[in-house]
């Protein structure tokens, strides 16, 4: 037993000695000197609305029950983007990651009959909708020194969405256009031939995506009007996001 321990335990060294040793070593040290480069990202979303309520009595004279949109559930998607990137100084660069989301977000809905003033649940409903934007930001990062193979950055930028998933068929028709604010923190890993980078942002949207029933209409909204309550019941939807990037440059 003691045998196998000392195996493993020589096993571990040997991994981490893997590890660390090229870590030690400085890899591509002018990679920053260049005036542009290129590279991709992947990475994963959590998707949410920053919800809104309407005027319960509003909805309580139009149908049989007051519809409460409670709260937005986090959805669950992945993204895709082009980086370039604009050295300005040694500290900061402007860069351009245009990129596509996939991913869906929830809204939760609440009935209380008249007689729910005493707080009887009825129901509990969670539409989705479908979200598939294209963004269009511009990014300024500012980067500290570089250690060996490391070096934190942050990022502060905005721009314009085109969501490519408004569907019709959907209870909740979403605005096409979003514009947002969005800030990062990552840091840069450098490896012989590549840098990666896993940076987490943090977006909020400014636009109100909800379009409602009197504009639905307009557009021919593939919805029976009894199903109307679930658009009445709000007064705006902002967008929001998480990411986990991982940027290849």
């Amino acid at each position: 037993m003691i045998r196998l321990s000392k195996q493993i335990c020589i096993a571990i060294c040997f991994v981490l000695a893997a590890v660390v040793s090229p870590l030690m070593a400085q890899n591509n040290p002018y990679v920053d000197d260049k005036l542009v480069h290129f590279g991709f990202s992947l990475g994963v979303d959590m998707l949410s609305y920053s919800v809104e309520e309407a005027d319960s009595l509003l909805q309580m004279q139009k149908y049989d029950a007051v519809y409460h949109a409670r709260t937005s559930v986090p959805g669950i998607g992945f993204c895709v983007g082009f980086i370039a990137d604009l050295r300005l100084a040694r500290h900061l660069n402007l860069r351009f990651c245009p990129g596509m989301h996939f991913g869906e977000r929830t809204i939760t809905y609440k009935s209380y009959q008249d007689s729910v003033i005493s707080g009887t649940n009825c129901t509990n409903n969670r539409p989705s909708v479908l979200c598939l934007p294209i963004d269009i930001p511009l990014y300024i990062k500012w980067s500290a020194e570089r250690e060996v193979n490391y070096r934190p950055y942050v990022t502060l930028g905005g721009g314009v969405s085109f969501d490519l998933g408004r569907s019709k068929d959907k209870v909740i028709l979403q605005k096409t256009m979003d514009y947002f604010l969005e800030v990062g923190l990552g840091c840069d890993l450098y490896f012989r031939w590549f840098k990666l980078a896993p940076e987490i942002r943090y977006r909020i949207g400014f636009n109100n995506v909800l379009t409602p029933t009197s504009d639905c209409e307009k557009e021919d909204w593939k919805l029976p009007a009894a199903d109307f309550f679930y658009t009445d019941a709000l007064s705006k939807l902002t967008n929001q996001q998480i990411s986990l990037i991982f940027n290849f440059e």
